[in-house]
C-alpha cells in the first residue's frame, strides 16, 4: 500500500503532471531508447511516429494519478495491460528500465517543481503499479503453459493454408509445426506474429484469431495496410508468406472476448467495421457451436464487395441457426453491389440504423473497427441509455480516443503495444 503522504504528493501534484503528459512521455520514450535500445524490440514504431503510443501512455500516467486513492477503479485497465504485456513477453526485469526513465523524463520537464519528495512519491507509486503488473502477468504466464497445448514464448508454427477472403484480406491457417494440440482461447482474443524482416527491423505485432477455438488450427485474417513503414508487416505476409513457410506465434492473449458459459438472456449484439470483423467471427462462430440460442445480431460495415471479407461463412452461419441475424452495410458500394444480394443496407452503422435493427435496443453490445466507427457507437450507445457494462469493445488504437471515464481511460502501456 501507498503511504498517505505519496497519496497526497501525487494527487497534488497531478495536474501539473496531467499538463504536460506528452511531453513527458515523448521525452520518456527518447531516453529509454538511448539508453535501452535494446527494448526498442517490444515497439510498433508507426506508433511512436503518429505520436499514438505516447498519447496512450500519457492517458495511463493521467488516470493512474487521478485514481490513486481508489486503485480498483484501475481494474480493467491493468488487466488489459498485463495482457499486452504478456503478449510481448515483457518480464520484470523490464519495468526498472521504465522507472529510471520515466523518473528522469518528469524531472526534465517539470523542472523545479519536480522536487527530491516528489520524484520520490511518484517512484513509490510507480512501485506499487509495477507489482501489481508483474503478479498479473506471472498469472498470465502460469495460466498458459498450464493449459493443455499451451506455451510460453514464441511456437513455430506451419502456414497450412493461406485464403484470399477479398482484395485487401487474407486468412492464414496456422498449424503448430510440433503437431502438438492447442490451447482452447477465448472468442475475441488475438495471437502474436514475430517476424524477422529482412531489410527493416520490426516489433511483434498482434492479429485477432478469426475462427473458433476447437480446431486443429489457428487462423487470423489480416487486412493489408497502405503505406510503409504501418504496413510493413501485413503487405510482408500478403506477399512473401505462403503455405509451408514457418511462423513464430506467441500464445493467445487479450481481455477483449466473450465469455460463452456467462451468456445470458439479453441478445448478442456483434458490431464490426472493416477488418475488425476478425474478433467477432470468432465469437460468431463459437456461439453457433456451442448452441447459444438467444438472438444473435452480427452487424458488420464495409465498403463495397471489393472489401467484404469471409461473407459466404457469415451466411452459411445464419442459414444454420436461425437465432443469427446478419445485417451487412455497404458505405460506398460498386456498380452491381445490389442491396438484397450483396449486402442488407447502404449507408453508416450509427445508432438510428441500429434502432431499427433492434427491438429495444436491449443487448449485450461487442464492438470493434477503427476509431471514428468506435467513437460514433460507443457514444451514440451511452447516449442512448445502454449501461456501459453492456458496452465491450476491442479498438485500433488507445482507448482513451473514444474519451472515456477517467477511471478506464489508461489503457496505454509504456513497454509497448502492436496490435494490429
Amino acid at each position: 500500500m501507498l503511504s498517505e503522504n505519496t497519496i497526497a504528493i501525487v494527487k497534488a501534484t497531478a495536474p501539473a503532471v496531467a499538463a504536460h503528459a506528452e511531453a513527458i512521455t515523448s521525452r520518456f520514450y527518447g531516453l529509454m531508447f538511448a539508453g535501452n535500445p535494446e527494448v526498442k524490440a517490444f515497439f510498433n514504431q508507426a506508433h511512436q511516429t503518429s505520436g499514438g503510443q505516447p498519447r496512450a501512455f500519457a492517458g495511463a500516467i493521467c488516470a493512474y494519478a487521478a485514481n490513486i486513492d481508489n486503485l480498483g477503479a484501475l481494474g480493467p485497465a491493468v488487466e488489459l495491460i498485463a495482457q499486452k504485456h504478456c503478449a510481448l513477453m515483457i518480464k520484470p526485469e523490464h519495468y526498472p528500465i521504465v522507472d529510471k526513465h520515466l523518473l528522469v523524463a518528469i524531472k526534465d520537464v517539470l523542472g523545479d517543481a519536480a522536487t527530491d519528495e516528489v520524484i520520490a512519491a511518484w517512484a513509490e507509486a510507480y512501485g506499487l503499479l509495477a507489482q501489481v503488473l508483474i503478479g498479473r502477468e506471472a498469472e498470465i504466464y502460469k495460466e498458459q503453459a498450464a493449459s493443455n497445448g499451451g506455451w510460453n514464448g514464441y511456437r513455430p508454427f506451419v502456414v497450412d493454408r493461406k485464403v484470399r477472403e477479398c482484395e485487401i484480406v487474407t486468412s492464414f491457417y496456422l498449424k503448430p509445426q510440433d503437431g502438438g494440440p492447442l490451447p482452447a482461447f477465448k472468442p475475441g482474443q488475438y495471437v502474436t506474429v514475430n517476424i524477422e524482416h529482412p531489410t527493416t527491423p520490426t516489433s511483434p505485432r498482434n492479429y485477432s484469431l478469426s475462427d473458433r477455438p476447437g480446431r486443429d488450427y489457428f487462423r487470423i485474417s489480416v487486412k493489408r495496410e497502405p503505406g510503409s513503414p504501418p504496413g510493413l508487416i501485413s503487405n510482408y505476409l500478403h506477399d512473401k508468406i505462403e503455405a509451408g513457410d514457418v511462423l513464430s506465434i506467441g500464445p493467445p492473449c487479450g481481455e477483449f472476448k466473450i465469455e460463452v458459459e456467462q451468456v445470458g438472456s439479453r441478445p448478442i449484439v456483434l458490431i464490426s467495421g472493416g477488418v475488425g470483423l476478425t474478433p467477432m467471427l470468432s465469437m460468431l462462430n463459437t456461439l453457433a457451436d456451442r448452441g447459444v440460442d438467444v438472438p444473435i445480431h452480427f452487424i458488420h460495415g464495409t465498403r463495397n464487395s471489393s472489401t467484404h471479407a469471409l461473407g459466404d461463412e457469415v451466411r452459411r452461419i445464419a442459414a444454420e441457426r436461425p437465432n443469427v441475424r446478419v445485417h451487412v452495410v455497404y458505405s460506398d458500394p460498386l456498380a452491381g453491389d445490389e442491396v438484397g444480394t450483396h449486402c442488407d443496407h447502404v449507408g453508416l452503422i450509427d445508432v438510428p440504423l441500429l434502432e431499427k435493427l433492434l427491438p429495444g435496443m436491449d443487448g449485450e453490445f461487442y464492438l470493434c473497427g477503427p476509431k471514428p466507427f468506435m467513437a460514433c457507437l460507443y457514444h451514440g450507445l451511452m447516449e442512448h441509455g445502454v449501461p456501459d457494462a453492456q458496452i465491450h469493445f476491442e479498438l485500433f488504437g488507445p482507448k482513451q480516443d473514444l474519451v472515456l471515464p477517467a477511471a478506464t481511460a489508461g489503457t496505454g502501456s509504456p513497454l509497448g503495444a502492436a496490435r494490429s
